[in-house]
């Protein structure tokens, strides 16, 4: 696969997700859900910051008319300003009173996808429009960081309300509708997002109000709509929120020291799905995660990559990249991946560049099935058998997003003196050397998904349907004592998560269907814009990791 080739697959897999799945006039992807349309709108985002970055150009201001914008330059910048158009039609068309109501997951998904957003408008406009001399840019899409920024913040705080330091000794509460289950999604979400929000959140002077969770499922819908569009409230010195707000800061630390210290991580070192507490329903004192689900899920391996990331640039400590490599290695080695030794650097907090490399390969590994995966290929463990949900069809998408987010180049000096830091060149070297290695196994699976597309250019979901030998029954697969709630919902209903079940959380528990078709891709819920979203984000990610390391 040449390196020239692959603007175009993005481009195309871009094209076929918002012409064929986003409807303008309702500013949604109309068969999302919530919590998957926040994510396809998050891919939206960094796939046109990726795009930004494939040129090096800069439109004509009203001052300078003597340069030449060449007329690819133009037909790109033209496509960034089309589907950021889509982007905030999605903002209106967000059903942002619905996630509120909903689990703390969900509402993190919100915060990551508008910070996105406000990323790649910072990004764009330094790089490709004029600075006026008065700190302004061109863009016009830099009007609309206030109003992201607001719903990130909305949502942020009311998600924190899900952290609790009495149950499990901390961390992030599931679904409030629910027996506590502190799994590892939601507690990687905050980890991300309250990082995130530390490092690109603008600041937020609009002080509309929003209520808290304990009055969140009484709110008037009108009240609401008029809070969260501006207007006008009485506003004190605390409705201030400003940039680098150390509260940010500290929740990821937090957020990151219970999750390492939570014995979530199983004997592969993989993410399992999280904890129970055992005989809570009958029992309210007890407190302690003892029983864990052992399940476990792409996406699981992916979030935290971009937490960690981030966490290094907000505190210089490089055992925060050390854990991501590590991280990444046994998730590679978990497909089966056995062409090519990687070096996973390791180096000290005191900034020691002397790499101490592991190799993936040198793993017991006596066949090419893993985990997640066979032959090398991303798998969800619901691929083979067509049975995946929504959720989970949205996976793998998630985890090459967010390993893309830990791979970009180390800044080499600090976003903002005393806030953040940066790496020196030999650190600098070693990340990209670390994350270059892993290039042959992101193209293996950026090829597999590629294969996948239908004649209307539509990914699949299960990438490694023509390297298969021969389906895999489900239950054979599943790790002991795994509870797959988010492909059989059905289990939701059982005492292991709650006693009393809402109606709202019956009304997710779906039956699930198959189709018997020559294509494995076309049965269960077939192709599908999560499906579309994954495989613009695995051709994504080996377009970026190419670039940076120019092979």
């Amino acid at each position: 696969m040449h390196y020239s080739h692959m603007p175009q697959y993005l481009h195309d897999a871009l094209s076929v997700m918002q012409d064929q799945y986003f409807s303008l006039w309702l500013g949604k992807w109309t068969t999302a859900i919530d919590w998957t349309a926040a994510v396809i709108g998050t891919h939206l985002a960094a796939t046109l910051s990726s795009l930004s970055r494939s040129l090096s150009y800069t439109v004509l201001d009203t001052v300078d008319k003597t340069q030449n914008l060449d007329f690819k330059a133009q037909m790109v910048e033209s496509e960034i300003n089309k589907y950021f158009g889509h982007l905030i039609t999605y903002y209106f068309g967000q059903d942002y009173f619905s996630i509120r109501m909903q689990a703390y997951d969900d509402m993190l998904w919100v915060v990551l996808g508008w910070l996105e957003a406000i990323q790649l408008i910072k990004t764009h406009s330094e790089r490709h429009y004029s600075d006026y001399g008065n700190g302004t840019r061109a863009w016009h899409a830099q009007q609309f960081i206030p109003a992201f920024a607001h719903r990130a913040r909305v949502f942020y705080e009311l998600a924190e309300e899900g952290w609790d330091w009495v149950l499990c000794g901390g961390g992030m509460t599931w679904n409030p509708q629910l027996l506590p289950y502190k799994n590892a999604i939601t507690n990687q979400l905050y980890i991300s997002a309250s990082i995130s929000m530390y490092l690109h959140f603008p600041g937020d002077d609009n002080c509309s109000p929003f209520m808290g969770a304990a009055e969140r499922h009484q709110t008037d819908w009108n009240l609401f709509h008029a809070k969260e569009q501006g207007s006008t409230f009485a506003c004190s010195e605390s409705d201030h929120k400003p940039k680098y707000d150390p509260k940010y800061l500290t929740n990821a630390i937090n957020g990151h020291n219970w999750l390492a210290n939570s014995g979530m991580l199983n004997a592969q070192g993989l993410y399992t799905d999280g904890f129970h507490i055992s005989g809570y329903a009958q029992n309210h004192s007890k407190t302690e995660c003892d029983e864990r689900n052992e399940m476990v899920y792409t996406y699981n391996q992916g979030v935290i990559l971009s937490g960690l990331r981030g966490l290094w640039e907000a505190t210089g400590r490089i055992s925060y990249l050390n854990d991501g490599y590590e991280l990444v290695g046994n998730v590679i080695r978990s497909t089966g991946w056995t062409d090519v030794d990687f070096p996973s650097v390791t180096f000290t907090d005191h900034q020691d560049p002397s790499p101490s490399p592991t190799h993936a390969n040198e793993a017991s590994q006596t066949t090419n099935r893993g985990t997640l995966g066979t032959n090398g290929v991303l798998t969800e463990l619901c691929d083979p058998m067509g049975t995946c949900t929504q959720d989970s069809q949205t996976f793998k998408g998630i985890f090459f997003h967010h390993l893309t987010a830990f791979c970009a180049p180390l800044p080499t000096f600090p976003a903002q003196r005393d806030k953040t830091h940066h790496a020196s060149d030999d650190i600098y070297n070693l990340h990209r050397k670390s994350c270059d290695a892993y290039a042959p196994w992101v193209i293996r699976n950026a090829q597999a998904a590629l294969e996948t597309r239908d004649e209307d250019g539509k990914f699949g979901a299960w990438w490694g349907a023509g390297n298969s030998e021969g389906q895999v029954e489900v239950d054979e697969v599943l790790p002991r004592d795994a509870l797959d709630y988010r492909n059989d919902p059905g289990l939701l209903l059982t005492s292991n998560f709650s006693s009393m079940l809402s109606e709202g959380m019956q009304e997710l528990v779906e039956k699930r269907t198959r189709i018997d078709d020559e294509d494995p891709n076309e049965r269960g819920r077939g192709r599908t814009v999560e499906t579309q979203g994954g495989g613009i984000a695995v051709v994504r990610a080996m377009w970026e990791i190419l670039r940076q390391s120019g092979l």
